[in-house]
């Protein structure tokens, strides 16, 4: 009996030694099954941006373009050749945001890159958050965060997906195209202070710089700063500009002309800092330098979750403000920022995988010709001053209802701000002011439409006009009136050189964008995308929500089957 009862005991435990062994082997089985069911993700995005970039630039200067760079986005990638802006105004602040939110200012707040808030009556920087301090550099460039946007981003609803796993950062010379883009709970956005020379951040972001960035800031610091701006390639051979001496672009301070070589020494240093490197090409190197140093010190790419950069250069529209889209400088800008690119993407292949980054290419904005240049094209083109416009339409409401005070507060983003205190106190029927406002408006040279925002559903205006005003309209901080600029004029204090953009014309709103590396298909589309559509075309490729303000649609012949 004894017997029998240690063989069953000896059965038992042979039976729980192999019966452990099995549940082990299965439990291994069934968790590598878990991890190869993995959600199939690219290891990084990287979000490309580039600052008044129209879409015909893809094309002016391809011949002379590397295989490398757009080339071979365009090849090896998908082209929306059709991408429209499709909101104004169409500046920086709201294009930023627009990538990222897959919506409109009316929506996500960003309703320009500044404006008067129609609830406060304070005057607001996109960006600017005085509850803040500034983290390596100086309180004017510090006191930054994305406070203001109202939606999240793409990049947002990654972290929410990931449980935060994931990394966000961004960068770039301007702060908006940095803070923006990288949305609300980024690890680190990072851009350039002109009083020192570095990239820095707000303590939004963290207490301290990260020791990275310290270093990148110590070796950076005036490398780009002596050189002058030679061309890349002997002067006859930019074919695709007028002449370097003319008079439709803008000298730097202290040239004689705007002509190569250039240089930023007239840039007084003692007031203005480092702010002249904004100009020059090398401001985009420094931009490509710190986008691979983020990469490799981040360790982005390298974990199971994806992460994504979010990279803004800056200096093709400061470039462009001053000289032009048809000045042998934009040429020479694009030619150096096509040879960067392609190095960029070398960068990638090597240090994330080719084929393992998902990267897009876009532009917040277009610009519009020189006028001067456009009229010696016998086109019609014009500017208007804003300074101005709002001092004469001043005069004009005090005669017209015989009042000592100026009823318009402020006349910017092609809008009209109200005095809306003054109004109310001088009792003032307020339809009759904003009925003289755009009477007077409608009358003026370069001006199509005035448009009362409060009356649009009345007023007779072309599609897809009507659709941009409507959504670009934040009824807390827009302008109630809104002007529509007849095509070839711009308003603005930018002076008869150089240009700028804002209008809802092609020239602003038509703008590139290229999808190349995981899970992108091979080809392009003519019909129509709008700005609105990359945040949840990426949501998609993503496998992660939508943005929260997202009007939107995916682009689906982007993703490969």
């Amino acid at each position: 009996m004894l017997a029998h009862a240690h063989y069953i005991a000896a059965q038992l435990r042979y039976f729980m030694r192999h019966f452990l062994f099995l549940f082990v082997f299965l439990a291994s089985v069934s968790g590598s099954n878990a991890q190869n069911k993995a959600v199939p993700r690219p290891k990084l995005v990287v979000g490309i941006v580039v600052d008044q970039m129209r879409w015909d630039y893809l094309y002016r200067y391809y011949d002379r373009y590397t295989e490398g760079g757009f080339k071979r986005l365009m090849s090896e990638g998908f082209n929306c050749q059709n991408t429209m802006i499709n909101y104004l105004p169409s500046f920086t602040g709201p294009g930023h945001a627009c990538v990222y939110t897959g919506s409109v200012p009316s929506i996500h707040g960003i309703a320009a890159n500044d404006w008067l808030d129609n609830i406060t009556g304070k005057y607001s920087y996109c960006a600017q958050d005085d509850n803040v301090r500034p983290v390596g550099g100086s309180v004017v460039a510090g006191k930054m965060s994305p406070k203001n946007l109202m939606a999240t981003t793409v990049t947002d609803e990654l972290k929410l997906a990931t449980n935060s796993r994931s990394k966000v950062f961004g960068v770039a010379i301007k702060d908006r195209g940095s803070i923006l883009p990288a949305g609300h709970m980024a690890n680190g956005a990072y851009w350039f202070d002109d009083s020192t020379g570095n990239f820095v951040t707000s303590s939004f972001y963290g207490n301290s710089l990260p020791e990275w960035l310290n270093k990148f800031n110590l070796a950076n610091h005036d490398t780009f700063v002596s050189p002058d701006w030679s061309l890349l390639y002997p002067l006859n051979t930019y074919k695709q500009s007028v002449v370097d001496d003319n008079r439709y672009e803008g000298p730097f301070p202290g040239e004689r002309a705007p002509i190569f070589p250039h240089s930023v020494k007239g840039f007084d240093r003692s007031r203005l800092g480092y702010y002249g490197l904004r100009y020059l090409p090398y401001g985009n190197t420094m931009v490509f330098n710190l986008a691979k140093a983020c990469i490799n010190e981040e360790k982005l790419g390298q974990s199971n979750d994806p992460d994504f950069l979010c990279v803004s250069f800056s200096s093709t529209d400061y470039a462009g403000h001053r000289f032009g889209p048809n000045s042998v400088e934009m040429e020479d800008m694009f030619l150096r920022f096509d040879i960067e690119l392609a190095e960029f993407l070398k960068y990638l292949d090597r240090s994330v995988g080719k084929g393992e980054y998902t990267l897009f290419l876009t532009a917040d904005h277009g610009a519009a010709h020189n006028p001067t240049f456009m009229q010696d094209m016998k086109i019609s083109a014009g500017s208007d001053n804003d300074t101005v416009t709002a001092r004469l339409l001043n005069s004009h409401l005090k005669n017209t209802f015989g009042v000592h005070d100026t009823l318009v507060r402020l006349f910017t983003n092609y809008q009209v701000y109200l005095n809306e205190s003054g109004i109310a106190r001088l009792k003032l029927d307020r339809t009759q002011v904003k009925a003289a406002i755009t009477d007077w408006l409608g009358k003026r040279p370069g001006i199509a439409y005035a448009i009362d925002m409060e009356l649009i559903g009345r007023l007779a205006l072309p599609e897809p006009i009507r659709e941009m005003a409507i959504n670009g309209y934040n009824r807390k901080r827009s302008g109630v009136i809104q002007i529509i600029s007849e095509p070839g004029w711009f308003s603005g204090d930018h002076g008869a050189t150089g240009t700028t953009h804002g209008s809802w014309n092609p020239y602003d709103t038509h703008i590139p964008l290229l999808w190349y590396g995981w899970g992108i298909a091979k080809g392009e589309t003519h019909r129509t995308v709008y700005m609105t559509d990359i945040a949840p075309t990426l949501a998609a490729l993503l496998k992660i929500q939508m943005p929260s303000g997202n009007i939107g649609k995916v682009i689906a012949p982007v993703m490969k089957r």
